[in-house]
């Protein structure tokens, strides 16, 4: 059985290199800002290749593009582009950047989690107060965001 205090073993300790965590939380907020405006400019452009039907479905093409955009960008760099200008990227457990499968799972669960709002608060109250800034999701798939300039 894996020990508490082990189960992530590759991501480096708060407590003793808190600096890999300093201000994630905030830099996430303003990742997620601009990928929802990148999100949107790109649901935008993609409107007249729908022969403009893209208009009556625009909530599920906006949702569509998010997904697309956020699993390319978290499997190639472990970071989409909002996190990359904000400095930050994910690990899993073990310090390594994100495969293709835990990239999937993790915006699958971020979307999850946004779906629901009790879920959404918990995830936020948990980023804001967790010794590495994880939220809901990143913490049951063992991830975490950590500072470009201090790389483990």
């Amino acid at each position: 059985m894996i020990q508490p205090d082990t189960a992530l073993w590759g991501l480096p300790d708060p407590d003793t290199h808190g600096d890999f965590y300093a201000d994630t939380t905030i830099k996430r907020f303003f990742a997620w800002l601009v990928d929802t405006v990148l999100i949107l400019g790109i649901s935008l452009l993609a409107i007249p290749f729908t022969a403009f039907t893209g208009l009556f479905f625009f909530g599920f093409l906006f949702l569509a593009v998010g997904l697309v955009y956020r699993i390319w960008a978290m499997s190639s760099r472990s970071a989409t582009p909002g996190m990359r200008l904000m400095a930050i990227e994910f690990r899993n457990s073990r310090g390594e950047r994100f495969d293709t499968a835990t990239a999937t799972l993790h915006v699958l669960m971020f979307y999850f989690m946004t779906t629901f709002f009790v879920l959404q608060i918990i995830s936020i109250i948990l980023m804001l107060t967790s010794s590495r800034g994880q939220g809901l999701h990143d913490m049951l798939l063992g991830t975490a965001a950590i500072n470009l300039s201090r790389k483990p």
